[in-house]
Order: C-alpha cells, then sequence, then structure tokens
C-alpha cells in the first residue's frame, strides 16, 4: 500500500510544535544534516494514522530505529512500556543528558526502555556527532 502523503500545512504545524528538532534525541534541524522526518508515534502498520495527534518529528536516526517499535522493556523494572511518546510526554521527565553532554540517560521506565529499546544512545556516528556539538558549545540543547 503506498504510503500517503501528508499534507503540508499539518507538516508545517508539526515542525513547529517539535520546535524543529527530533522528538527523542532532541537534534535540531539547523545541525542535522538531512531534513527531520515526519514520524508516526504509533506506526501505520500497528493501526496508526496520519491524523496530527499522531505525528511527530523524528531525525533520520531515531525515526530508522525506532521504525514500528511502540514498547520495550525497562532493564532496572523488566517489565514492558510504552516508548515514550514526544507527543503528550515530556522529554526532561523522563531522560537527562549525561554530565559530558553527550549520553541520553533514561530516568524513569518509559526513558530507560526508550534509550534501551535501542536507538538513543548506541548510534556510534550521533555519539560522535553530540561530542563536536558540545565542543563548539551547541549541545546539550535546553529542554
Amino acid at each position: 500500500m503506498a504510503r500517503k502523503t501528508i499534507p503540508s500545512e499539518v507538516d508545517r504545524r508539526v515542525r513547529q510544535q517539535a520546535r524543529h528538532r527530533c522528538g527523542y534525541c532532541l537534534s535540531p534541524q539547523h545541525l542535522v544534516m538531512a531534513r527531520l522526518e515526519i514520524e508516526h508515534i504509533l506506526p501505520v502498520g500497528k493501526g496508526g494514522s496520519d491524523d496530527e495527534s499522531n505525528l511527530w518529528l523524528a531525525c533520520p536516526i531515531c525515526n530508522g530505529h525506532k521504525s514500528d517499535k511502540t514498547e520495550a522493556v525497562d532493564p532496572v523494572t523488566g517489565t514492558t512500556v510504552p516508548l515514550f511518546n514526544p507527543r503528550t510526554q515530556v522529554w526532561g521527565e523522563h531522560f537527562a543528558w549525561s554530565e559530558d553532554g553527550v549520553r541520553i540517560i533514561g530516568t524513569t521506565p518509559v526513558g530507560r526502555a526508550t534509550v534501551e529499546a535501542p536507538w538513543l544512545d548506541r548510534d556510534v556516528e550521533a555519539l560522535e556527532v553530540r561530542r563536536y556539538w558540545v565542543m563548539a558549545g551547541w549541545h546539550p540543547p535546553r529542554v
């Protein structure tokens, strides 16, 4: 089945609501060398819709690794929990930056499971780029 195109007005609103940054790793559009993607929080293949309430921004790395995942296991409690929802949850309530500003640390079951899903803290290239952003004074972003 061919994927429907998100209307340009919805695309514009989602980008503004997301403050032009990835909902998962907070990478801002002006530092990412690819266009941030409109992602389905609940994937279409799992019953998600193209409604604006199911859309958010993700960098290509986060969107690619998240894929059709909707839940993961919290490594501390062993409980399966939903992944972080950047549209309805507050990043700073589930994550923090490591002292060096490079790694994302999950601080709640949802945060830990999302970090371990795995994608937020396992992409070697993304970690290296963040190190350069820190050296330039561009990272970590304000939450």
